[in-house]
């Protein structure tokens, strides 16, 4: 149990991990992984290499400690954290790891003068505290998902039954499962966890799903990463009737259910969660604006369906904006700003805005949203990979 003296201590070692914090979880990370090959699955080794995943569990710990005294400032991270490691089965004997790890490596960076025994004890509690909510919660899902109509535990064997070649860079991976049973339902914006075996060595991924969960398969689209592992095994490999491993869809970053305009802003890959919601959304009554950016024609997947749709759909509006158009396909051409922002979205600014695409892109359209006047708790967005700030 943390006690008062105990949260005083973890709040007392903000500044330092304000400083330091990125070092700190670096050094971690590489003690982990080098030490307990088991867990190297869990952990994407680009966002590794990138310095994003050390960073975004500096910015973790970083908000946890500021609010060692009221976690519900948290917010929605916490959600998010619980989501992604169950789409990636992150399991109770797993944090055990994490914590001894963490606490030494506490110590080594910080030395033994400011990581007392004191200090190491009070984080050592703070880490219980943190893994006991997080193991409680994150149960209390696979319960949930385990129970649910088609719903299912740990990893469950699918067959690739279609691939389809969607642009330049992005193929379209269409799973059905061996055992011809249900799938539980997706809500739009969730993802998937893939476990694969990839030159010998397992790897786990999380990707989006594309389309509206029917209950019976699921669909990836995936686009092919330089040097990206698994992208490029997916893309060069994987071949129909081919079988993998999935995981049960997870992600709270889902299309709440409102009667305000839709308006969905995508950058390239990020398309891919905007999909689903939209066909959600069209068997409403509500309208949609949507937005997506890419660098040419050739590499914009979807186009030709996401215009049949408008063709259906009179409340569908859609936009597309190139970085290069020789061939004169787009609405506008080179960045997103904030003046075609302005001319494609509703006149009225009380909308539900969703976006999501590189971190640069995503930080300029929160900026720009906020500039033109739509409220901030309806403009929500998702990482593709470790969480960041948008500043």
């Amino acid at each position: 149990m943390l006690n008062a003296e105990q949260r005083a201590i973890v709040k007392a070692t903000v500044p330092l991990l304000e400083s330091g914090g990125e070092a700190l979880t670096t050094h971690f990370y590489k003690m982990m992984l080098n030490e307990y090959p088991e867990v190297r699955p869990l952990f994407n080794q680009a966002h590794q290499a990138s310095g994003d995943q050390p960073r975004a569990l500096a910015n973790g710990v970083l908000m946890y400690a500021r609010h060692i005294d009221q976690l519900e400032q948290l917010g929605g991270l916490v959600g998010q954290i619980i989501n992604k490691h169950v789409a990636l089965q992150i399991l109770p004997e797993h944090y055990p790891i994490v914590g001894s790890c963490l606490l030494r490596a506490i110590e080594q960076v910080l030395g033994k003068d400011i990581a007392t025994p004191e200090v190491i004890a009070a984080w050592a509690a703070a880490y219980g505290q943190l893994a006991d909510i997080l193991i409680g919660a994150e149960e209390t899902l696979y319960q949930a998902k385990e129970h649910a109509l088609g719903g299912w535990r740990g990893a469950r064997e699918f067959r690739l039954v279609r691939r389809e070649q969607e642009s330049e860079e992005i193929v379209s991976f269409y799973f059905a499962p061996i055992d011809g049973k249900p799938v539980l339902k997706a809500e739009p914006g969730q993802y998937i966890g893939l476990q694969l075996f990839v030159d010998g060595s397992e790897q786990r991924r999380n990707y989006s799903l594309s389309a509206l969960s029917d209950g019976q398969q699921y669909r990836i689209s995936v686009k092919r990463e330089a040097g990206g592992k698994v992208s490029n095994w997916l893309h060069a490999q994987l071949k129909v009737g081919d079988t993998v491993q999935l995981f049960p869809p997870a992600g709270d970053f889902t299309l709440s259910a409102s009667d305000k305009p839709l308006v969905l802003i995508s950058g390239g890959v990020g398309i891919t969660p905007t999909l689903a919601m939209l066909e959600a959304a069209l068997k409403t009554e509500r309208p949609v604006h949507f937005i997506h950016c890419a660098r040419n024609g050739a590499v914009h997947a979807f186009r030709d369906w996401i215009d049949e749709l408008a063709a259906r759909h009179p409340q569908l509006k859609r936009f597309y904006c190139y970085a290069e158009d020789p061939a004169n396909q787009a609405d506008a051409v080179g960045l997103l700003n904030q003046d075609l922002l302005a001319e494609w979205l509703p006149r009225e600014r009380d909308v539900d805005a969703y976006f999501l695409g590189p971190k640069g892109f995503m930080a300029a359209i929160k900026r720009q949203l906020k500039a033109l006047g739509v409220p901030e708790g309806q403009s929500r967005y998702e990482f593709f990979g470790p969480a960041a700030a948008l500043e």
